[in-house]
């Protein structure tokens, strides 16, 4: 893993491709009547593997920006015009993902927060502080714990963490209006909401702290180990502070940060052993497909499953809705679809990047 920056990258193409795959497993049940168990989400407070999904995919951003930052020296003119060119660029096709095809669209009614939406400010606020902080890791980590304690703040204002009476909700509410967020908890309440963008940048200021680790590791088998503490304390931290402040997917808790980046960093500690201590790097090369276009996979993801849903034609509904097994078996060819779409990239050298 060190001393090679292709090995670097490999473990870091490899979590996010895994990564990618599992979301389009979660997101395209065969009915959503039948889930199969363990690709539930957690309600409310609480934690299952897929309620990781989205949070491994932002900390992969933040390692990323650890080795791509290399290049800046600090928060000049170059890379700030990129940096709000490429939050604009994902944010606007988040919202076009939320509004596709595009007719019939109601503009009393659509979603203007969303997964990409978050990714995109998210990560604009974590460069802007990486940058800003000319990547010296220690300023880093008290900028990210200072978001924390803002988020903190914000949302124990009033003292109600329920669903109902949460803050992020009452921002989101008094920015966007009820029309314009998501409703699928049966109010409106959008997981993707403003608040949970401050708490979204730790998460990528986390991945960023990681891979400053990374880069600066003597050898592999240091940096392995080095991973493998650093999750089992995020871990712990994350489980100390849910007596107080709930891990919580949907609010973005703090503890939930640690949790989730405890897992990250163990399963980045994984791959990296299994790839440079025991060579099994062949045996990813499919994960490693998907993680170089992880946008694309989730841009094609979104727009099938939207085309199925509007033409009235769902295979999986159809074909597939029967039990929760037979609905894991349509994730799996769904998930499988998408695979082969991204491998004919790969295999032309095809990589598509904002």
């Amino acid at each position: 893993m060190t001393g090679n920056t292709n090995k670097r990258f490999l473990a870091l193409d490899i979590l996010r491709g895994l990564t990618i795959a599992f979301m389009c497993i979660v997101n395209n049940p065969g009915t959503w009547s039948h889930v199969y168990a363990p690709l539930r989400h957690s309600p409310w407070n609480g934690c299952t593997p897929t309620d990781l999904v989205y949070p491994f995919f932002i900390f992969c951003m933040g390692v990323a920006m650890a080795f791509a930052f290399s290049k800046f020296e600090g928060l000049n003119a170059a890379a700030a015009k990129k940096i709000f060119k490429r939050s604009f660029l994902i944010f606007l096709t988040g919202f076009l993902l939320n509004i596709f095809p595009f007719y019939n669209l109601d503009p009393g009614h659509f979603r203007i927060p969303g997964v990409l939406q978050r990714i995109a400010l998210s990560y604009l606020l974590a460069s802007l502080i990486v940058l800003g902080c000319k990547k010296d890791v220690k300023k880093v980590a008290v900028c990210g714990v200072g978001l924390a304690v803002m988020f903190t703040c914000c949302l124990l204002t009033g003292g109600d963490l329920s669903l109902e009476g949460n803050a992020a909700r009452k921002l989101d509410l008094a920015v966007f209006g009820e029309n314009y967020i998501y409703h699928g908890y049966g109010i409106p309440f959008d997981p993707e909401g403003l608040l949970g963008t401050l708490t979204g940048a730790c998460t990528a200021i986390l991945g960023f702290l990681t891979g400053s680790m990374i880069k600066k590791g003597t050898d592999a088998r240091s940096t392995i180990i080095k991973l493998l503490v650093s999750g089992l304390l995020c871990l712990g931290a994350g489980k100390l502070l849910d007596i107080w402040l709930p891990i919580n997917k949907p609010l973005w808790s703090v503890s939930f940060v640690l949790y989730a980046g405890g897992w990250a960093m163990l399963a980045l500690c994984l791959i990296s052993f299994l790839t440079d201590e025991l060579g099994w790097s062949k045996i990813f090369v499919p994960a490693q497909a998907m993680g170089m276009n992880a946008l694309m996979a989730f841009i094609l993801s979104g727009c099938i499953a939207r085309l199925f849903s509007v033409s009235g034609w769902h295979p999986g509904q159809l074909y597939f809705s029967a039990n929760e097994l037979t609905s894991l078996c349509y994730a799996l060819l769904f998930m499988l679809l998408i695979f082969c779409l991204l491998w004919l990239l790969y295999k032309k050298k095809i990589f598509i990047k904002f």
